[in-house]
């Protein structure tokens, strides 16, 4: 069927081919049927190519995951070996292979967690989907069946499918698609520069979200909510670093309420914030953790979700009851992707990646906040590798613009025209570059940013 809305590309060619046959995830779908794509054909490091032959310098590790950046010789070649010895093994009854033990021992021994079992997976998705199922499997298990509802955040994003996609709190993932379930929650986004109330103080702002979550808890009931769930710092709801001491009195809360924190690490997990762990860097203890994106750097799809042993336990008995354990994907514990996650790991350790990543995130804030004073930058945020630039209509008042207005897409096509992939998050935008970026790189990634920033400055009169 011939293309509706867009004519202007070649028959045949890849522009017009994806127009008649592709569905694309996150995309408005009417201005990509106006625009057409963009096709990527190769990358190396933190470049990528388009089929034009324009170089992009990569500032947001594709969707904030590839690590390592592109074409790691050591990844392609540990999966092209695994291929050949077992391209294929389940995880189901008791089965298992090598890559996915060594994996799941690696991974116990990273994280800053009571680290007891891994599950496996295939995106942040299906992580969050599990961690809300395990969650309603612990509390039945222990004879609390009215545990069951889950605690989000407006702002949080934690993945796309009907469970995951209501733990979710932004709303193009949640309209028209009946969403969200009832037993999931949502709760203020601790949001500083946007939600505090007149004169407030950082302080006085937590007290006052803190005591929100606390009245929601007290009409809920609490012991009718299993969990809350959030990201260190959020990442697609507009990279939103939470001030000192939001997560100490959240988490104070919760163990008020015998309620468990499931840590969102798909984003901030493997040095993304300056530390391995978004949870060391804001002060989180959690009870389970969620891992995907850098896990594997994206060179196959792979996440993990980690409990507790004391969470395990009881699934024992409860399997025994039914004869199974009646959750899993044909794809958990892929012996390829794990080989290929766990190669990553060694690699991140064996190069220090953590600790450059640390180091160069500094440099990185610091070019970052020399944007502060630009007469369209109303806030810049950020931590470790992380980051965001929030353009505002009136640095003043921090008025947004009109939504319709689209200067934040804008900004993102002038990036692109400069040859730097950055995304907008509204007006919001998002910088989330390969762990392996150089100084000599971050320059040239501001540099870029400067001349589209100053041109939609121009753009917008």
């Amino acid at each position: 069927m011939a293309d509706p809305l867009h004519n202007e590309f070649p028959p045949g060619s890849l522009e017009a081919k994806d127009l008649e046959h592709l569905l694309h995830p996150t995309t408005n779908l009417k201005l990509h049927h106006e625009k057409g794509p963009s096709v990527h054909v190769k990358a190396k490091g933190i470049y990528l190519w388009d089929n034009h032959g324009k170089q992009y310098l990569e500032g947001m590790s594709g969707l904030w995951c590839t690590a390592l950046g592109y074409g790691e010789e050591e990844l392609v070649n540990v999966a092209a070996e695994q291929l050949r010895e077992l391209s294929y093994s389940q995880l189901f009854a008791g089965k298992t292979n090598e890559p996915s033990i060594l994996l799941a021992e690696k991974l116990k021994s990273m994280v800053p967690m009571d680290a007891g079992r891994v599950f496996f997976g295939l995106s942040g998705s299906d992580a969050n989907d599990t961690q809300i199922k395990l969650m309603w499997y612990y509390h039945n298990a222990i004879g609390k069946p009215e545990k069951k509802k889950i605690i989000s955040r407006i702002g949080g994003y934690h993945g796309v499918t009907l469970a995951s996609g209501s733990l979710t709190g932004l709303p193009p993932f949640h309209k028209h698609f009946d969403l969200p379930i009832p037993q999931v929650l949502h709760t203020d986004r601790p949001f500083f520069y946007r939600d505090a109330e007149g004169t407030e103080t950082e302080a006085a702002f937590c007290d006052r979200i803190v005591g929100n979550l606390a009245d929601l808890i007290r009409r809920e009931g609490p012991e009718t909510i299993a969990a809350f769930i959030a990201e260190p710092v959020l990442g697609a709801g507009g990279v939103i670093v939470p001030p000192v001491g939001y997560y100490e009195k959240v988490q104070a809360l919760l163990e008020q309420h015998d309620i468990l924190f499931i840590d969102d690490e798909v984003i901030c997990g493997f040095g993304r914030t300056g530390n391995p762990f978004g949870a060391q860097t804001m002060g989180i203890s959690p009870t389970t953790m969620s891992l995907a994106k850098a896990l594997s750097s994206a060179y196959l799809p792979l996440s993990a979700v980690i409990i507790p042993e004391f969470m395990y336990e009881p699934f024992i008995e409860q399997s025994a009851e039914v004869g199974n354990f009646g959750h899993g994907f044909t794809y958990s514990g892929h012996p390829v992707c794990a080989a290929v996650g766990l190669r990553n790991l060694e690699l991140m350790e064996e190069r220090n990646i953590f600790a450059h990543a640390a180091a160069v995130g500094d440099v990185f804030q610091e070019r970052l906040q020399g944007f502060a004073d630009h007469p369209l930058v109303g806030n810049v945020r950020g931590v470790g590798l992380l980051g965001a630039i929030e353009m505002v209509a009136d640095k003043d008042t921090k008025a947004a613009f009109p939504q319709s207005q689209g200067v934040g897409a804008f900004c993102t096509g002038r990036c692109e025209a400069h040859g730097l992939l950055l995304r907008n998050l509204g007006d919001s935008m998002a910088f989330c570059p390969p762990l392996i970026i150089t100084e000599d790189q971050i320059d040239e990634l501001i540099s870029k940013f400067q001349l589209a920033l100053d041109e939609t400055l121009n753009w917008v009169g």
